[in-house]
C-alpha cells in the first residue's frame, strides 16, 4: 500500500468505512445509501453528492472497483487494496475501543 492511499485513508472517514463494508459484495450508490441506513438504524444517511464523490475517488485509488450496469445504476465491489484498508481501519477501531474499555 503506498502512502498516498495510507494517508488519505488512514484513518479513514465515516462514509469511506460504509461504502467499503457495504461494497464486499457488489452494490450500486443507492443501495449502499439504503444498506448504511438499515446498518445504523437511520443514525446516518449518506448524502448522493457525499456518496458519488466518495465512490469516484475510491474508484479512482482504486479501492474499488465498477463491475457492471444494471438499470442504468454502476455496480461496484471492493478490491484487494480496498479489503486491507479495511481490515486497516478495522483493526484501528478495535485497538481504540479496546483502550476505552480499559479505562472506563
Amino acid at each position: 500500500m503506498n502512502q498516498h492511499i495510507r494517508r488519505v485513508y488512514v484513518p479513514m472517514t465515516e462514509t469511506a468505512f460504509y461504502i467499503l463494508l457495504c461494497l464486499r459484495k457488489p452494490n450500486h450508490g443507492y443501495g449502499i445509501v439504503q444498506k448504511v441506513e438499515a446498518l445504523t438504524d437511520g443514525a446516518i444517511r449518506l448524502a448522493p453528492g457525499t456518496m458519488y464523490g466518495s465512490l469516484s475517488k475510491m474508484e479512482t485509488d482504486g479501492l474499488i472497483q465498477f463491475i457492471r450496469e444494471e438499470d442504468k445504476r454502476k455496480i461496484y465491489q471492493i478490491t484487494d487494496l480496498g479489503t486491507e484498508v479495511l481490515r486497516i481501519e478495522l483493526k484501528r477501531i478495535e485497538r481504540l475501543y479496546k483502550i476505552a474499555q480499559e479505562e472506563m
